[in-house]
């Protein structure tokens, strides 16, 4: 990235901005800083749930949309980490059964093109595969595939399938269940307290959701009756809602790894430092995977996903050719960033790691109206820039 970097640093010691008293109370937002050695809540406003009127907290756990995908990318580094992945590999030898584009027969799948959406797959049929379904099948049903070029070079298309068979490729890889082995290499390790499809969460946890509402007011996902002990994962028709007979890389999209996870924004900011500070968190070959995303991720034709590689997603590096500009180009005209977006359910949400790499910041808001496109297209709203111009401003007075 850039050496323009805005320090957030300078946010130490301020206090959670609250919305000024009015009828209506705004909608639940959240924004977090950080640097290495501090997580600054800079906004703090509107409701956690309005049929009680709790009040949202900085560190209120929240479905983060698909800032999940980073999550799951940091997970399958880690793998590699303990030399158990291959990136490069065919996922068709982890999993026993054959992946293939039917455009491209012999042309192999690998963990880097589906982390990097350049697989050749499609949402057009659908990307959940509940409980009791096959993840085979889904992928051997020629709707999944679009006839782009062969994987690795197809073009880029930001597409949620690739990220069940991620999640299932490191359940056969580590012999673990999805959610069981994020907690061990990415939460457990930075003291974080997340979980996907709230599994393991706990009713303290539960206890503090955010409750996600669409610009309707009507209730989009998490609402108190939806938590444990009702069913918080996908299952098909005659199917029992039960884990304990799981097998681990069968189908991990019960755990929705494209955009369960739930967590809080001082939690998620944890996330960012492990990625800029702690050495123990990633090698140096893992970070050094990631700086490629600034050199191996440009895609063509895209307006919003200009830079994307193994997760992780760069934005402003192309002002005015790129409509992905989240920070206002007047003020901060030089600063890029990398993490990733999230657009889900009336929520966007991001974690960015700001353009020197010494600071970032974390943050949701709700009750955002669906872009033209539809949920998950991706793009920054008016109310998602002018609550992080809100947040530097907060910062900058301190």
């Amino acid at each position: 990235m850039r050496a323009a970097a805005l320090m957030l640093s300078c946010a130490l010691g301020v206090a959670p901005s609250l919305a000024a008293a009015q009828d209506t109370p705004p909608p639940a937002s959240v924004v977090v800083a950080f640097d290495r050695e501090t997580i600054t809540p800079l906004i703090v406003e509107g409701l956690a749930n309005k049929d009680t009127g709790r009040a949202v907290e900085a560190n209120d756990p929240v479905r983060i949309a698909s800032i999940s995908k980073l999550i799951m990318a940091l997970t399958a580094l880690r793998l590699v980490d303990e030399r158990k992945l291959d990136l490069d590999r065919d996922v068709s030898n982890y999993l026993g059964w054959p992946v293939r584009s039917p455009y491209h027969p012999d042309a192999p799948v690998t963990l880097a093109h589906l982390l990097s959406h350049r697989a050749g797959l499609s949402d057009a049929g659908g990307y959940i595969v509940p409980l009791g379904e096959s993840l085979e099948a889904k992928f051997a049903d020629p709707a999944a595939w679009r006839d782009v070029g062969p994987p690795g070079a197809a073009a880029f298309e930001y597409a949620n399938l690739g990220s069940p068979l991620v999640a299932t490729v490191l359940e056969k890889a580590s012999g673990e269940r999805y959610d069981r082995l994020v907690e061990r290499l990415v939460f457990k390790p930075l003291g974080v307290k997340a979980c996907l499809n709230w599994i393991g969460c706990g009713p303290d946890m539960e206890a503090r959701a955010v409750t996600l509402y669409r610009d309707t007011g009507e209730v989009a996902k998490d609402a108190p009756a939806e938590l444990q002990p009702a069913c918080t994962i996908p299952v098909a028709e005659g199917v029992a809602c039960d884990l304990d007979a799981y097998v681990p890389g069968t189908n991990a999209s019960i755990f929705s790894p494209q955009g369960g996870v739930r967590i809080g924004m001082v939690d998620l900011a944890k996330i960012g430092q492990g990625i800029l500070f702690n050495d123990a968190f990633l090698s140096d070959r893992s970070s050094d995977v990631l700086n490629r995303v600034s050199f191996e991720g440009e895609t063509e034709g895209q307006e919003f996903f200009c830079h994307y590689w193994l997760g992780f997603q760069y934005i402003n590096r192309f002002p005015g050719r790129c409509k992905d500009g989240l920070f206002d180009s007047t003020d901060y005209p030089e600063l890029d960033a990398v993490g990733h977006s999230g657009e889900a359910y009336g929520l966007q949400s991001g974690l960015w790691l700001l353009a020197g790499g010494e600071s970032g910041l974390v943050y949701f808001t709700t009750e955002v109206p669906p872009p033209a496109g539809g949920e998950d297209t991706g793009g920054f709203t008016d109310r998602e820039k002018g609550l992080i111009k809100r947040a530097f401003e907060q910062a900058g007075r301190n």
